[in-house]
């Protein structure tokens, strides 16, 4: 079975990808010290040590909070990233914006001396993985440098977008193979948590989603309750209407399940 876990980290990201073919994938590693949510403590609770691939979408603090305990946790066989960006850029950026915490450190150190992806492809089971980004000096924005993800799994497209905004979704755009993979996406991770900025119409010419996903803490913008719920056909809900946008802030952790052969099950306000 394929699975696709959206844990509720607060303004944050972290979601947890696992394959039929018993290879997993995490998607960043926020936290949220209200919420009381770790991911490292979520594997090590587990007994979970050892963790195929490491996604960074992109290089902020939000995204990568959890990663200087997860080290010490778990053994990643890779990582995936924006490879385009030099790691003294990210230096000179965070140390910009008022210095370079422990989990950063660790996030550089990683992008600056691991070889991604592994010579071996792995077995995901059927599980189609492609990644895509815009390169470094066309943007010079950690937001639209980040890295574009997208699964499928026998009908079952997610894509997970890191904090793309406007301008990157556009240049991505102008890539043929991006937008088929945009077509087969029916879950839908909003970009940069729901914001105005992650929000591009034009990405809907080509995306039919049932679904609309937000990992966020509050209500901040219009985006986040109207511009993405008239581009979603919906899922019927426990209540008898429809859900055509799912939130952690109110809908807690979710799943996205797919067994081989049979229909796909979005479970919310998931017990871990």
């Amino acid at each position: 079975m394929f699975t696709f876990t959206i844990f509720n980290v607060g303004h944050g990201f972290c979601a947890y990808a696992t394959t039929p073919g018993e290879v997993d994938i995490l998607f960043d590693c926020g936290y949220d010290d209200d919420l009381m949510f770790y991911p490292s403590t979520y594997f090590s609770d587990r007994n979970i040590s050892h963790i195929h691939n490491l996604t960074i979408s992109h290089f902020d603090q939000d995204h990568i909070s959890d990663l200087e305990s997860l080290r010490e946790t778990i053994k990643f066989d890779g990582i995936s990233r924006n490879k385009s960006i030099p790691a003294d850029f990210i230096k000179r950026q965070k140390r910009n914006q008022g210095g370079i915490t422990s989990a950063m450190a660790v996030a550089i150190e990683m992008h600056s001396e691991w070889t991604s992806p592994l010579s071996i492809s792995p077995n995901y089971g059927g599980v189609q993985v492609r990644r895509f980004y815009n390169d470094y000096p066309a943007f010079t924005d950690f937001n639209n440098l980040s890295l574009v993800t997208f699964l499928e799994y026998q009908g079952c497209g997610i894509v997970v977008p890191g904090d793309l905004e406007g301008a990157g979704w556009k240049m991505l755009l102008e890539n043929s193979t991006f937008c088929e993979c945009l077509k087969r996406t029916n879950y839908f991770i909003a970009s940069h948590h729901g914001r105005n900025e992650g929000y591009c119409e034009e990405v809907f010419d080509y995306c039919k989603p049932k679904l609309i996903i937000l990992s966020d803490k509050g209500i901040v913008h219009k985006s986040q309750e109207h511009d993405y719920t008239k581009h979603a056909a919906g899922l019927p809900d426990n209540g008898g209407g429809t859900r055509r946008v799912l939130t952690t802030r109110s809908d807690g952790h979710i799943r996205i399940e797919k067994p081989a052969g049979e229909p796909v099950s979005v479970i919310y306000n998931l017990e871990l």
